[in-house]
């Protein structure tokens, strides 16, 4: 049977229904995850799957509270279903398939026993957090549905950007709630840190230092578009710095040399600082001594992130 050594072993869960702390999904899984999506495997042999695994100890799973008023009864979600088939093809990161998936624990869909499943008193939630994780629930629970809605499209080109969309805002959903926020006049940005998805520093053999970033921004304003202006290295409203020297960027992926954001929307964009690209680049150096950030100069304000590469 092709269950549990077929099935997903790519479930990684949190630690609470507020907090999203990712486990390593195994790379062979991604195989599996298609198989599932494409309809080889069943749901029950898909469930079945993690349940074995996470209780064999195949996949360590971090402490996960199971929600009192979680059923067994439900069925997985469509949306779950395609982020799997996503996930598969390399659409979206472990990280952003996780995000779909946690929630099966927690909810009960998936039936793991152990020590690290843990049944939260109802009693041990003051008013305030308990209606915390009851909007952020309910936030991602519509963000869920949105995305459900989109499998009754009939045009597939229709259908596929309805996917994109909702995809897009559980994503920029999870980053804010994993994030801390940098207001810019009406601009927001938040930045998860290093280790977290898109972001990360290392010194390569050659000793070329290279950092990632991933940040996503969103228009918190009410009245008209803001843009997010780099054309090119030497002309971007975006560098790093060590108080000495300044860095431009060796790759970003800005559209035209802007990001448009109309009221209340939000995009992810990437930077990587490393080998000079030519047109007023620079050369990224890593000094231990000094304390890196990276500066936003924006028509509408300023600011600079702490990068904390030491």
């Amino acid at each position: 049977m092709k269950i549990a050594t077929t099935a997903i072993a790519a479930i990684l869960l949190v630690s609470s229904t507020a907090s999203y702390a990712y486990a390593e999904v195994p790379a062979w899984v991604k195989s599996n995850a298609g198989w599932w999506a494409d309809g080889t495997i069943s749901e029950s042999e898909f469930l079945s799957g993690i349940e074995f695994l996470i209780e064999d100890g195949i996949i360590a799973v971090p402490p996960t509270q199971v929600s009192s008023e979680s059923s067994s009864d439900e069925s997985v979600p469509a949306w779950v279903k395609s982020n799997a088939g996503w996930w598969a093809d390399g659409t979206i990161s472990d990280d952003e398939f996780v995000n779909g998936l946690q929630h099966l624990i927690t909810i009960g869909i998936a039936n793991v026993s152990g020590p690290e499943m843990e049944q939260e008193p109802e009693q041990q939630q003051s008013p305030a957090s308990q209606e915390s994780i009851m909007d952020s629930s309910s936030e991602l629970t519509a963000l869920e549905a949105e995305l459900d809605n989109c499998a009754e499209i009939n045009k597939a080109y229709d259908r596929l950007n309805c996917e994109r969309i909702a995809k897009d805002k559980i994503i920029a959903y999870t980053i804010k709630n994993n994030s801390q926020a940098f207001q810019v006049g009406p601009v927001t940005y938040y930045w998860s840190g290093l280790g977290t998805e898109g972001n990360s520093f290392e010194i390569t053999s050659s000793g070329q230092a290279l950092l990632n970033l991933r940040i996503l921004v969103e228009n918190t304003g009410s009245s008209q578009n803001e843009s997010l202006f780099c054309t090119g290295p030497a002309v971007c409203n975006y560098d790093v710095t060590n108080g000495d020297k300044v860095y431009k960027y060796a790759q970003m992926d800005f559209t035209n040399g802007q990001v448009v954001l109309k009221p209340g929307e939000s995009k992810v964009f990437n930077m990587m600082f490393g080998p000079n690209i030519g047109g007023g680049g620079t050369t990224f150096e890593y000094d231990s001594g000094k304390d890196y950030q990276f500066r936003i100069n924006e028509s509408y304000g300023s600011a600079s992130i702490p990068l904390n590469l030491g």
